[in-house]
C-alpha cells in the first residue's frame, strides 16, 4: 500500500468522505499494509461481512466511531515491525476521540479519557517519563508498537455496541499471525503482549508461548486493583531484551 493513497491521507479529519461502503469495496492491499493482507486473507469474508455491517449502520444514520479512514488503522503498521502488542477493548465512544489506535486518541482532545491518564500516571510512575497534554499514541507505533483494540469500531454513545459482530474473529487472526511469525532461520520473532483487563488476557492463548505483561485495565474502575504499580513499560523492555531486540522509547513528544 502506498501511503499517500488518498482513503488514508486524512486522519479524522471533518472533511473525509471515506465510507464504510467504499471500504467494503477494495481488496486487501489496499485496505492494510501487504503482510498484513496476506497474513489475514483466511478472514477475508469475515472482513467484508463486518464491512458491510457497518456499512448498513452507516446507511440507517448511525455515526460510527472511528472514521472509515481510520478503522483499520492499525493494520497499516507492517505486521513484520511489530515487537509489542498491547491490547485494548473497543473504540472510545465519544465523537473526535478514536483514531484506530487502541488507548490513543487525536492529538487535539483535552481533556483525555481518564484510562489514557491512568496510563500515563503509571509510565511516570515506572520510567520517570512525565505526562503529555495530547493522547497521541502514534510515536509508539513509528517503533513497533501494535495498538490493536479486540473490536475495532463502536457506536457514537453506546460502548461495547459492536462487540460480537465479528471483529473479534478478524483480531484472533491477527494476533496469531503475529505470534506465529518466524525469522529466515526459523527462530521466532521477538514479541511481547501487554495485556491490561480480562477481555484482553483472553488473547494469552493465542501468543504460542510469546511473553506477556498482564495487569487488571487502567479504567478508574480498576486501575487500582493493580494495574498502578505493575510497571508494563520496564517489564515489557526487559522481555524484549532477552528476547535480543531493542527498547522501545515510551516517552512521547512534548506536543504531537
Amino acid at each position: 500500500m502506498v501511503e499517500s493513497d488518498a482513503l488514508f491521507e486524512l486522519q479524522q479529519d471533518p472533511a473525509d468522505t471515506a465510507t464504510f461502503a467504499g471500504l467494503a469495496r477494495l481488496p486487501l492491499p489496499e485496505l492494510m499494509a501487504p503482510d498484513w493482507a496476506a497474513a489475514l486473507q483466511g478472514v477475508e469474508a469475515q472482513l467484508r461481512k463486518v464491512l458491510g455491517f457497518l456499512a448498513a449502520e452507516e446507511a440507517q444514520g448511525h455515526q460510527l466511531l472511528p472514521s472509515p479512514s481510520n478503522v483499520l488503522r492499525t493494520f497499516r503498521q507492517p505486521l513484520a515491525d511489530v515487537r509489542v502488542l498491547i491490547v485494548g477493548q473497543d473504540p472510545y465512544p465519544t465523537p473526535g476521540h478514536a483514531v484506530g489506535l487502541s488507548f490513543s486518541v487525536d492529538p487535539h482532545v483535552r481533556p483525555l479519557p481518564r484510562s489514557l491518564v491512568n496510563i500515563y500516571r503509571e509510565l511516570e510512575s515506572d520510567l520517570g517519563v512525565p505526562p503529555r497534554v495530547h493522547g497521541d499514541l502514534s510515536a509508539w507505533t513509528e517503533q513497533g508498537v501494535l495498538l490493536l483494540n479486540r473490536v475495532l469500531t463502536v457506536r457514537a454513545g453506546a460502548a461495547g455496541s459492536h462487540r460480537g459482530k465479528g471483529w473479534e474473529e478478524i483480531t484472533t487472526a491477527a494476533v496469531t499471525a503475529l505470534a506465529s511469525r518466524t525469522a529466515p532461520d526459523g527462530s521466532r520473532t521477538p514479541l511481547v503482549a501487554v495485556l491490561w483487563g480480562k477481555e484482553a488476557e483472553g488473547v494469552r492463548a493465542l501468543l504460542d508461548g510469546a511473553p506477556a505483561v498482564t495487569s487488571p485495565h487502567p479504567s478508574p474502575l480498576s486501575a487500582s486493583r493493580g494495574f498502578f504499580g505493575s510497571r508494563p513499560f520496564s517489564r515489557a523492555n526487559q522481555l524484549l531484551r532477552e528476547q535480543g531486540a531493542p527498547d522501545v522509547t515510551w516517552e512521547l513528544p512534548p506536543l504531537p
